[in-house]
Formats: structure tokens, sequence, C-alpha cells
């Protein structure tokens, strides 16, 4: 039998039919729902009279719309409103766990997941979201459909899908003091562009993504997408299994033993071909900070602002220097922040507000930054409680709010206002992402912190 990829074996065991010359039909084991894709596709099947296949198989939960403050008072917008109604009544009507706005489960769809364990090893993960590439950190194949895929999920539990070309990505070393996850996945995007991966199903392998926590390797996973892959995996191991075990919806007993057995094989065999293929030393790799309109748009701390490289066009590059209010050449460190935001299912999880809190603590928040510090999910926003963040977290001048996706999309009620400028734990820095006329830095939440309480860009390691 000839050596496999991780890739192929989880691919190849939930293909259930091969189209001569056309894409697989695919197996799908989780279908995660929410608000803003479902209600259309849940109209296509009531137009068809279709039931859902497996209500079992599909979990929902509210995210993207929701409020981040008073969650207990109606929702104002009036589309809103009407989506998180939709989600409510269809989920009702179909038999599929709903978590809204109140529950305990509730939160962001790519942080819920792995924290109740419908996440793990081996299994093809969907969400009408692009970033369900974080679910890939399991050793998963994790990635975002289109409404109508939702509604192909929905009704036959299988999808249509072209078997993406294979990359492999490697990272040995050991990375520097403040340098974090989100550092390395934007250090990746940088150096291979935002169209670099396109076409492609990226694994992660070496010594920095072995080092990595789980919630270290949910990061890399989320950003995949935005170098244009299809998603990114990272092959289980014991720290994978420490973290899923228990769970609520974790296999137990007999059934773990016999994961177990299954999972464990999951990793790529030696000589495995891959289309393509990275080396990177992290040692090497600085704490990042993008200064235009993509996420491929990153460089060091240190570094100022370069020219634009042959496959970035002139053009594009001065209209996005233009937008953010840069030029070529200039430092990041010093410029003024108006806003920062921690959050987003890329960094609103315990180890971000951990990280976050270590950088504040003892200090206090600049006056001229507006700080929207937001909780992936009630569990997350439970913890910052017990583990005693949040008592430091208000000393340092800071407010928690409730879980959701918040500033990272602008589709609710937190948007950064036209020309201010904004440090992002979140994934996109497109134009407009955060509000009409904003403009995102994206960073690390120890780069968010030091810009917080310092009410500019500065190097996290100059402050500890």
């Amino acid at each position: 039998m000839s050596a496999k990829t991780l890739f192929d074996k989880v691919w190849d065991s939930h293909v259930v039919h091969q189209i001569d010359k056309g894409p697989d039909v695919l197996f799908i084991d989780r279908h995660m729902v929410h608000e803003v894709t479902s209600p259309v596709a849940f109209l296509g099947l009531k137009n068809r009279a279709i039931e859902v296949l497996y209500p079992e198989r599909t979990f929902a939960t509210a995210d993207h719309n929701t409020p981040t403050l008073n969650q207990h008072l109606p929702v104002t917008d009036p589309l809103s409103a009407k989506q998180l109604k939709a989600l409510e009544e269809n989920a009702k009507a179909h038999n599929i766990s709903y978590w809204g706005l109140g529950h305990e489960k509730n939160g962001i769809v790519h942080v819920v997941g792995p924290e109740y364990g419908i996440t793990l090893p081996g299994a093809t993960i969907v969400c009408g979201d692009s970033h369900t590439s974080t679910h890939g950190a399991f050793g998963a194949i994790a990635f975002g459909i289109g409404t109508s895929e939702v509604e192909m999920v929905l009704a036959s539990q299988c999808i249509m899908q072209p078997k993406p070309k294979k990359m492999r990505i490697t990272i040995d070393g050991t990375l520097q003091n403040g340098v974090t996850p989100k550092d390395v996945a934007l250090f990746i995007i940088s150096q291979l562009t935002t169209s670099g991966a396109t076409g492609y199903f990226v694994e992660y392998a070496g010594e920095v993504f072995e080092n990595m926590s789980m919630e270290g390797r949910m990061t890399v996973c989320n950003l995949s997408i935005e170098m244009g892959a299809r998603g990114g995996m990272i092959a289980p191991d014991a720290t994978t299994f420490e973290y899923i075990q228990g769970r609520e919806f974790t296999p137990k007993g007999d059934a773990w033993d016999r994961a177990m057995e299954y999972w464990s094989t999951l990793s790529t065999d030696a000589g495995a071909h891959f289309d393509k293929e990275f080396f990177f030393d992290g040692t090497q790799i600085e704490p990042m900070i993008t200064f235009g309109t993509n996420p491929g748009m990153g460089i060091g701390i240190q570094k100022n602002i370069p020219q634009p490289t042959a496959s970035q066009g002139k053009a594009t590059y001065e209209k996005s220097l233009n937008y953010m209010g840069f030029s070529e050449g200039d430092a990041l460190i010093g410029k003024k922040i108006d806003y920062v935001f921690l959050g987003s299912c890329t960094n609103g999880r315990i180890e971000d507000f951990r990280a976050f809190t270590s950088i504040v603590k003892g200090k206090k928040k600049a006056p001229n930054v507006t700080a929207w510090l937001v909780p992936g999910s009630h569990q997350v926003r439970k913890a910052i409680a017990d583990e005693g963040l949040l008592t430091v977290l208000e000393e340092a001048g800071f407010e928690l709010r409730e879980p959701g996706c918040s500033a990272c999309l602008a589709m609710n009620d937190d948007k950064i206002p036209a020309g201010k400028y904004a440090i992002s734990t979140s994934n996109r820095n497109f134009e407009g992402r955060q509000g009409p006329g904003a403009r995102t830095l994206l960073a690390s939440p120890i780069m968010a912190a030091a810009a917080a309480i310092t009410g500019k860009v500065t190097d996290p390691r100059t402050l500890n």
C-alpha cells in the first residue's frame, strides 16, 4: 500500500462516491450552522419538503449578528433579529441542537465546537463560514461552504467537492520570546501571499506546531484560508487527546479506546507525496503586524513598510497604503491607535485572554483607546472570571463584553468608525471589514495589549 498523507487518510475514508472526471461525494461527520448562512438553506428544504437527514450531526449557535452588550434585551437590528429568530425556529423544527443568545453553551461557532468535543480527529466538518478551517487543528478536514452547500449537507449529510492538492509547511526551531501562534500564521501568509495556497489543503508540521497548545494550533489553522488554502490541519497527538478527553460530545469508555486506535493512525506516512512543500526557520519569526488591506501585507514589528513586490502590483499596493494612511518606508512603531479588539474565532479563547492580561497587569488602559474585549464563548467568559483575569482587566480599566463575533466583521453593533485605527486580533483587514472606512492592523493578543496600554503600536517585548 502506498504511503499516504494525513489529508489523504481522512479524505479517502469519507468518499461515498467518486464521480468520473468530477468531484468526490464526501460524507460529513459534523455540520455547524449559524444565523447568517442557514436561513435560505432551511427555506430550500422547506420548499422541497425535505427533512434534515441526520439532525444529531448538526449543531446550531448564534454568533455573527449578536450584540456583545445587553444580550438579555431584544436585538434591536431588524435583520439580525429576523435571522436569529429563523435559526431558532429552524433548529426546533428539525430537532437540531440550538445554542442561542443566553444559552450557557452559546458562543462563536468555531470556539464552541472544540470546547464541547464536537470537533474530533479524523472527522469531516463543514460550516457556512470560511474560517471553519479552525477545526483542522485536531487532525480533521474542515472547510467553509456556501449556502446551497449548507442545504445539500442538511438534506444528504454529503457534499460534492473536488479533492484539493496537498501542501506541507514545516517549521522547526524554537520561537523567540513574544512570538505567538498568531505571529507564526501571519508570517506564513506574508511569505506565501494571500493566494499562495489556492487550491491546496495544508498540513502544518515541525517542532513549532508540535510544541503549540491546541488553542495555538486552532489560531494557525483558522488563518489557513487567508493564504487561499481550502483548509489546514495538524496531526493529532498527545496534546490533542488530552484536550478533547472528557468533553461532552467526545467518545467515552470503550468507544474512546476504539477511537484512540483509529486516531493514533492519523499522521502522514514516511515518503508520502505532497504537491508543494515549504520549510521555514521558526527562530527567524518576529512578532508580526499588518500594514495593508489583506493579511499577507505583514511585517515584523521592528521593520518598516517595504516596497511592493512584483506579484503585488504597484497600483494596488499604493491604493492599500493610501486607504491605511501609510507610506512606503514608514515604521509602524509609535503609530497612534484608537481601538483595540481582542476576540473572534482567531483569538477569542481563554489562552488569548491570559496572554492579553499578562501584559496589562499592573498597568492602565490608555485614555485615547477604546478597547473591546470579547470572549469567544460563555465558557471562556466564565474562565476569565474564575481565573481572576477579570479582576486584573477591570483594575487596568478594561470592560469585558459578552460572546459573539463582534468587531471581526462589522455585521453587528461593534463597528470601528471611519478613519480610526484598530489593532485587531481577528483574521481579516480588508477595506471596510471592521466598519466602513475602518483601518485595521492585525496582530497577536499581546501586541493588542501593548497598544491598549500605550495608545500606539508598541513592540510588546519592550514592556516586560
